[in-house]
């Protein structure tokens, strides 16, 4: 079993590799091609590479020239010589919709009693999610476990003095590990005024994911949408991630219609938090050795300035 997962990673991560360099190569294929087309000198650092890459270029063409119907138009055309084909093996999230998500989710070591609720609340914020007492279990042991029972995310919550400040994304089989800090956790145990807030769905809620624009803020948001299965379209429930300066407010609605479909009211039903996203790793949470897609720092002088998930 550990041989064929050896096996598996290693056959993965070639793959990636050769895709990630297959990008790089087309990448600068279309630079040229651009320049040629437009007039204009052919970039500084692609000049040693011009004759190479002028002749791949020649030689797609020749390939593709028999594959286009003379009623095809040209802009049609230009898409598919310049547009660069998604790639299946780089995005981890490719099939992911092909089937619902199974979560399971637990804690770190001996867990308080605060920490403790809020994993049984987040059980039923996630569909289709299971919970585990951690005990004595070590990460590799329950990453393998997950693997062996086809769970496709594994959620680790930890704390401190009491307070949940860490959340743990995991997506299985090979990654990628999203790790959030976690602030200002208010949970429907905390709420004492029971009738100010709804009763607590469990059907498939409804997303709105609001400003990840970039790069970042795109693969933050798959990691995040991809813990939730599709619902249906009169599902009452809604679950609100927006990103305003990197943090990512966590909300949680339902929706009633008392007076017909005009009149809506809609009810916070808890918990409540925000997100710092501070590390995306390429790998699963037990492998240390793998690479980190990017990291939080907080530290450089132009980091106040900077919008990593959005605008």
């Amino acid at each position: 079993m550990l041989r064929r997962q050896q096996r598996k990673r290693r056959d993965y991560l070639y793959e990636k590799h050769a895709e990630g360099a297959e990008r790089v190569q087309l990448e600068k294929k279309r630079r040229v091609r651009e320049a040629l087309e437009e007039g204009k000198p052919i970039p500084t650092e692609l000049r040693n590479e011009e004759h190479e890459l002028r002749r791949l270029i020649d030689l797609d063409d020749q390939d593709r020239a028999g594959t286009f119907h003379l009623s095809e138009s040209p802009a049609f055309i230009f898409s598919l010589l310049f547009v660069s084909p998604r790639n299946a093996i780089d995005d981890e999230y490719a099939n992911a919709a092909l089937g619902e998500p199974k979560i399971l989710l637990t804690t770190s070591r001996n867990p308080s009693q605060p920490l403790t609720q809020f994993a049984k609340e987040l059980k039923v914020v996630f569909p289709n999610a299971q919970r585990m007492n951690r005990g004595g279990q070590v990460i590799s042991e329950i990453v393998d476990s997950c693997r062996a029972h086809n769970i496709t995310d594994l959620i680790l919550v930890h704390e401190h003095r009491g307070q949940p400040d860490g959340l743990i994304v995991s997506h299985l089989p090979n990654g990628p590990t999203a790790y959030f800090g976690l602030l200002n956790v208010v949970t429907r145990h905390d709420i004492r005024d029971r009738k100010a807030i709804g009763k607590m769905s469990e059907a498939y809620p409804h997303l709105i994911l609001d400003n990840f624009t970039t790069k970042a803020g795109e693969r933050t948001a798959n990691i995040l949408k991809y813990l939730f299965p599709m619902p249906k379209p009169d599902s009452n429930r809604i679950i609100t991630l927006a990103n305003r300066d990197d943090y990512i407010s966590f909300r949680h609605h339902v929706c009633e219609k008392h007076g017909g479909p005009k009149s809506i009211d809609l009810k916070e039903v808890g918990p409540r938090f925000e997100l710092r996203l501070y590390k995306i790793r390429l790998g699963t949470v037990e492998q240390n050795e793998a690479k980190d897609e990017y990291t939080l720092r907080p530290y450089m002088n132009t980091a106040k300035k900077q919008k990593i998930l959005g605008a």
